[in-house]
């Protein structure tokens, strides 16, 4: 029997200006819809809505995003004072101030958080005026923090998911952490709404996981009738999941993973160590008639 009524897989982004398209927010479901706010804070009220359907109609709900929900182990203690991820996600709520047309103090949120260790891991200050503790390029690797978490090992087949503390460049994914966890935050206090892996989800409404989509990056390149490649990845990895949670098949990728020695304050990502069979599933919508 299927876990989830419907799966909403979003596609942040931290752009400082309201912004469509490509390299912009994306919302896309199993049943083929697909939304671009362009701000966060209307991708925010779309997620609030979906939530308050999905209460409303009795009905459980997944969504993933497509950003870090951990870092390295030992920041959360280091910044917070505790060791898990949440209490991170509390920071970052009341530190970070992001209002509803896309400015975003996350470079400073980062650049506190340099300070407070002692020497920067948070790296790649974008703006022209330098940021004090926030530097441009990558700094000295940390005695004691390493640069990646154990669910970002390399992938077959896709390229390896960016550090967390990375704020700009390529793939960077740190940015997109730092302003959506607030977000996500605030969502998650909603009643029955849970956090994927740091709480229990399996009799909860509402269950909010990271998701990598490069997971299946040849798929979605494969992948036509999508406006663009972000519009592709969360479309198709929504219709993967569905694909898999109707054969029983979700409930293995939401396992913690054995090889996360830390998983309260790193995560994981909703598929680590199963990437042939979310392959699999994207080959299978792909050939099967579109929603």
């Amino acid at each position: 029997m299927p876990r989830f009524d419907r799966i909403l897989i979003l596609d942040w982004s931290a752009a400082g200006l309201p912004v469509r398209g490509a390299n912009s927010i994306w919302l896309g479901d199993d049943r083929g819809m697909l939304a671009n706010p362009a701000t966060r804070a209307q991708a925010a009220a779309l997620l609030d809505a979906a939530v308050a359907e999905a209460r409303a109609a009795g009905a459980r709900l997944l969504i993933g995003a497509d950003f870090a929900f951990g870092h390295p182990s030992g920041l959360a203690l280091r910044i917070t004072g505790r060791p898990e991820a949440q209490a991170l996600w509390d920071h970052l709520e009341a530190c970070h101030h992001d209002d509803d047309a896309n400015r975003s103090s996350y470079r400073d949120v980062a650049a506190g958080m340099n300070a407070t260790l002692g020497r920067p891991v948070f790296w790649g200050d974008g703006r022209r005026t330098p940021t004090p503790n926030l530097p441009r390029l990558k700094p000295p690797p940390h005695p004691s923090l390493a640069p990646h978490r154990a669910t970002e090992a390399p992938l077959p087949g896709c390229p390896r998911p960016k550090s967390p503390f990375q704020l700009a460049g390529a793939g960077a994914v740190g940015a997109q952490s730092l302003t959506g966890i607030p977000r996500l935050n605030r969502l998650r206090r909603h009643r029955g709404v849970t956090v994927w892996p740091f709480q229990p989800w399996h009799d909860a409404m509402v269950v909010l996981a990271e998701v990598y989509p490069s997971m299946i990056a040849p798929e979605v390149r494969a992948a036509r009738g999508y406006p663009c490649l972000d519009a592709a990845q969360v479309g198709l990895l929504a219709r993967s999941l569905r694909h898999l949670d109707d054969r029983d098949a979700l409930v293995a990728l939401l396992a913690p993973d054995p090889r996360i020695a830390d998983l309260a304050s790193e995560g994981q990502i909703l598929g680590f160590g199963h990437t042939p069979a979310l392959r699999v599933a994207a080959q299978a919508v792909l050939q099967a008639a579109p929603p």
